[in-house]
């Protein structure tokens, strides 16, 4: 007998600042706005970024169906999916704002459909594999912030309604909107990270994934008390899937980390979403911490310039603390005091990771816990402190040593963003983590990977050898995806093998062969530069991967946009 539980309106998980084919989803949106507001807008406003509308209204209503279609193109189900979504005023200050929050309406548990039983679905997935609609209202409540940019929210910082992620100073609402929509479809738990308590006392499916490294147990394995602790098990809550796990090598980079010359010699950082790429070699040079001259706040935030050491800061590192101004001020009032490198400390527990965008900042930026710049700063008080701001030769950044993706666990624990976000170490930044970062495009990243641990979309890591004899796995992905004009297509085998990679549109037409031939075990890429067997541009719309061998059959959704 299946089960049905209607959550409350506040459940959402909330993102802060600091073209159809045969198989694809349908994803509608639902007005909720009144006349004259959010969606019904009717401001002028010029068409921007291959946005065609010439009302604010009709932009966000444009950008609503842009980031649907994405993740239409993207998802299997023969069930609509219902959206509701209003543009409302949410929490927000001069400097940070909640730009938005999704979450299901209500979700099921037990219908015979399921893969995975006494677990709760949301509602999109759990449509998906009854095949019918068990909501038949909508599977997703959405909410955007009405007042972004105005004076005293997030200030002079509006929504762009661009599709080109052009947004400079301003805030991507298709990436917010990818980001929520995502929350909604499945990226999250509906379980208690703060009092460990499970809805009705069922365990969601992210709770099947979700495990704790130190206690190597997974959270539908857990005591409530157990889950209260792992979700402040900061670095080590992890995601426990195959897809994910084999999909990160080849998205993640190196560890941004600080280089000291004190302790263990380096301390963890993560990197600014603007500024210069940090390196292996690094850039180095004496820490000095700030001194604006300005008490009000602290001297040390570098939000006034000029500095009044700034004859010491020049050609040096630059220690600035969080808070009073934006992380781009902070850190362009360094560059024009002479800094090579800043070091953003935080202001309160655990660890975060900048954004922002400002193409005139040219030197690096590594953001460290306030512990860790407690520890810093009290070097710098005993003596000079010499520092390299670079990427660990070592390290992936986002990536536990057990191979399995950091999960957000801050500690304290934040309500709306912990457990249910990738953790903020990931780099390059993901679609999923707690932040809105100027990086981000129309990929979906990692999270598709995540979809298909889920059971969204079939997996890419697969056994197939004959005789059935498990003998290993093969791992097919691409990146970007959705891509534009070009992509590269990464697999990995277990063993050397003759292999054929070819690419089908949904009808099963054979687009063009990519490669063939003998390739070692491990890990290979593939680039394919958009066009088809003739040479011509392929059309924007989904494509299949294949990739066939004597012991090696596998499929992958890959997502072309104009």
């Amino acid at each position: 007998m299946r089960s049905l539980l209607r959550l409350p309106a506040m459940i959402a998980f909330a993102l802060a600042i600091s073209a159809a084919s045969a198989c694809a989803a349908t994803i509608n949106i639902i007005n909720l706005d009144g006349p004259g507001e959010g969606f019904n807008d009717p401001t002028p406003a010029a068409p921007v970024g291959g946005n065609p509308g010439t009302t604010i209204g009709q932009q966000r209503l444009n950008c609503f169906t842009h980031a649907a279609a994405i993740w239409g193109g993207i998802l299997t189900s023969s069930v609509p999916i219902n959206i509701q979504a209003a543009f409302n005023p949410l929490t927000c200050t001069a400097t940070s704002a909640v730009l938005g929050s999704a979450g299901p309406t209500e979700v099921f548990a037990s219908d015979p459909s399921f893969p995975v039983s006494g677990h709760w679905y949301h509602p999109a997935l759990a449509n998906k594999f009854a095949g019918v609609d068990l909501s038949p209202t909508y599977e997703i409540n959405a909410q955007f912030n009405s007042n972004l940019g105005q004076a005293g929210c997030l200030t002079g910082s509006g929504w762009y309604y661009g599709f080109d992620h052009n947004e400079g100073a301003f805030i991507d609402l298709i990436d917010v909107l990818l980001h929520e929509f995502g929350h909604g479809l499945g990226f999250s738990t509906v379980t208690s990270g703060s009092s460990g308590a499970y809805i009705s006392s069922t365990p969601a499916l992210w709770d099947k994934f979700l495990y704790d490294e130190t206690t190597a147990l997974h959270w539908d394995q857990m005591t409530a008390t157990q889950r209260v602790a792992s979700a402040i098990n900061t670095n080590n809550l992890t995601w426990d899937g195959a897809e994910v796990k084999s999909a990160a090598p080849g998205f993640l980079s190196h560890s941004p980390e600080l280089g000291v010359t004190f302790g263990s010699g380096t301390l963890s950082g993560n990197a600014a979403a603007f500024g210069a790429s940090l390196t292996l070699a690094g850039v180095n040079g004496q820490a000095i911490v700030v001194n604006d001259g300005v008490a009000s706040a602290s001297t040390s935030d570098g939000c006034e310039t000029p500095f009044v050491n700034a004859a010491q800061i020049a050609g040096q590192i630059a220690v600035i603390d969080r808070g009073t101004c934006t992380f781009v001020a902070k850190v362009k009032n360094a560059q024009l005091n002479g800094a090579v490198g800043v070091i953003l400390v935080n202001n309160a527990a655990g660890a975060f990771s900048p954004g922002g965008s400002d193409p005139t900042i040219t030197i690096p930026v590594i953001a460290i816990s306030q512990a860790d710049g407690t520890t810093l700063k009290a070097a710098i008080a005993g003596g000079p402190t010499a520092v390299s701001l670079r990427l660990s030769a070592t390290s992936i950044a986002g990536l536990h040593p057990s191979g399995r993706v950091r999960m957000y666990s801050p500690n304290p624990y934040q309500s709306g963003s912990s457990v249910s976000h990738y953790d903020v170490s990931l780099t390059p930044n993901a679609l999923m983590e707690p932040a809105i970062n100027a990086d981000l495009t129309d990929s979906i990243d990692l999270t598709e990977a995540l979809f298909r641990d889920l059971g969204w979309l079939p997996g890419t890591v697969i056994l197939s050898v004959p005789g059935g004899n498990p003998a290993g796995s093969v791992a097919l992905a691409s990146s970007p995806n959705p891509a534009r004009g070009h992509a590269n297509v990464h697999f990995v085998l277990t063993q050397r093998e003759r292999v054929a990679l070819s690419l089908f549109d949904v009808t099963g037409r054979k687009v063009r062969d990519l490669v063939q031939g003998d390739f070692a075990a491990g890990g290979h890429d593939v680039a394919w530069d958009g066009l088809d067997a003739a040479g011509r541009a392929a059309a924007p719309g989904v494509y299949l991967a294949r990739l066939k061998g004597d012991h090696t059959d596998a499929m992958h959704r890959l997502v072309l946009v104009n």
